[in-house]
């Protein structure tokens, strides 16, 4: 079959689908997408937006008691319904801004979860479409674990943005990005928080120093953490919503349980074994160079094919894959070289190598390290300590990576993945003149490497 409904059709409306359409468009193919959801995928609706939103309120309870100690007298109080109202009024605003992109590329859009029933045929809502290339970008999904026992009582962190209350006690189960963020934004805004960790230590494959400073700083801002343990039951109870018990023994009774215990590829459904693609043991699509699956018409995109789950990473995918079927071939997706921040109280953000990474690699490496009180920090009481770690190759003085927990890092930590993409050394860090006062000074003052 050569006569085609559509050159290109795209199953899911999030980052690197939309992206991925509207750039083909562009180039001239006709091309069609479907979404059974909101437009924008878990990004806008169910991710980066909301959680980032949220966490700036969050952050707002350290500004206020901070700024006692320069001179305000500030009386403060939170409504949590306001926060999620204007929220979701944000995201109501996001969303037809990515229908509107969609529409002005020419663009077809289709309502509905496609499923493919056969080589380049799509079934979305009894409708039959058949496209030259399909791409799958469908996200991901919260993975809960079998192995909890009433894990049905729990949330997960797709729950949070439309919760009607805010639970005055809660458990947060898990270490990675989403839990540490949710732990810090409902500490900020006054719950009591538990968090409960399988491993000895936060964000797990993190540059180990960054993840051993957050984790004190969260303690320490009155995070209640509860490492190496697991969650064996979680029931109701007279006097508590929920009741959690660990593996050690210990109870805890709180109004709300969020299982942040990863994503996995939001797969199911599509129709992707029944056609003998590839797929990973979690359900990811297995894809070469190009996002093309084993089956030569059919690609993948974003979290589907777990490489760099992150958005800009899915846009840059998409922006690929569009060029590459339709247009001039373009770079790769520089994966080595992707910065990253976890949005906690205070915030951390890294790009590169970690010291670990690097010296399984073969480098030999240089480490320079420091830990101070910012200036705010020391006026107003706090003794919050910033960390800032970079990792330099001592044969060619090349920085392998950068690494930071305190306030501003994920806008510190940008510049300098510009900076190393283009190849930056340690030499030219300390040939740049600082700002002063910043905390990103110390970034081009760090000169006297930690002994190994």
């Amino acid at each position: 079959m050569d006569d085609y409904d559509y050159d290109l059709f795209v199953i899911g409306g999030g980052s690197a689908g939309v992206r991925c359409a509207r750039i083909a468009a562009a180039l001239g193919a006709k091309v069609a997408l479907c979404e059974d959801r909101d437009m924008g995928g878990t990004c806008v609706h169910r991710g980066c937006v909301p959680k980032k939103l949220m966490a700036t309120s969050a952050s707002l309870s350290g500004v206020f008691a901070d700024a006692q100690g320069l001179g305000w007298s500030v009386s403060s109080g939170f409504d949590w319904s306001t926060m999620i109202d204007n929220i979701q009024r944000e995201l109501t605003r996001l969303r037809g801004i990515y229908e509107r992109l969609l529409d002005n590329a020419g663009v077809t859009r289709v309502t509905g979860r496609g499923r493919l029933i056969a080589p380049h045929t799509v079934e979305v809502a009894g409708q039959r479409i058949t496209a030259e290339r399909v791409v799958v970008a469908c996200g991901g999904i919260p993975y809960r674990p079998d192995a909890i026992q009433g894990g049905e009582l729990a949330l997960s962190s797709d729950d949070l943005f439309t919760l009607p209350e805010q639970p005055k006690r809660v458990v947060i189960v898990g270490g990675g990005y989403i839990a540490t963020e949710f732990a810090s934004i409902f500490s900020g805004l006054g719950s009591e928080v538990h968090l409960v960790v399988r491993g000895d230590t936060i964000l797990r494959g993190f540059e180990q120093d960054l993840s051993t400073h957050l984790q004190s700083a969260l303690a320490e801002r009155g995070i209640q953490l509860h490492m190496g343990r697991k969650v064996s039951t979680i029931s109701t109870h007279d006097s508590a919503a929920r009741r959690v018990s660990l593996d050690n023994g210990h109870v805890l009774d709180v109004d709300q349980v969020v299982l942040a215990t990863g994503r996995r590829p939001n797969t199911a459904g599509l129709g992707l074994r029944d056609l003998g693609v590839a797929l990973t043991p979690t359900g990811g699509v297995v894809v070469d160079e190009h996002y093309a699956s084993t089956l030569p018409w059919l690609y993948a995109l974003g979290d589907l094919i777990e490489r760099v789950q992150l958005t800009p990473v899915a846009l840059c995918e998409g922006m690929y894959l569009a060029h590459h079927l339709f247009g001039t071939p373009r770079p790769p997706v520089p994966y080595r070289l992707v910065p990253t921040a976890v949005f906690t109280t205070p915030p951390a953000a890294t790009v590169g190598l970690t010291e670990a990474q690097a010296r399984a690699e073969g480098h030999e490496v240089q480490i320079f390290r420091s830990a101070f009180r910012p200036l705010a920090n020391t006026i107003a009481g706090r003794e919050e300590r910033t960390l800032m770690k970079l990792i330099v190759d001592a044969q060619t003085d090349r920085v392998l990576g950068a690494h930071m927990v305190g306030p501003d890092a994920p806008e510190i930590l940008q510049g300098f993945a510009v900076a190393m993409t283009c190849g930056a050394t340690k030499a030219q860090l300390d040939a740049t003149i600082g700002i002063h006062p910043s905390a990103a000074e110390e970034f081009v003052t760090m000169r006297t490497p930690v002994p190994s």
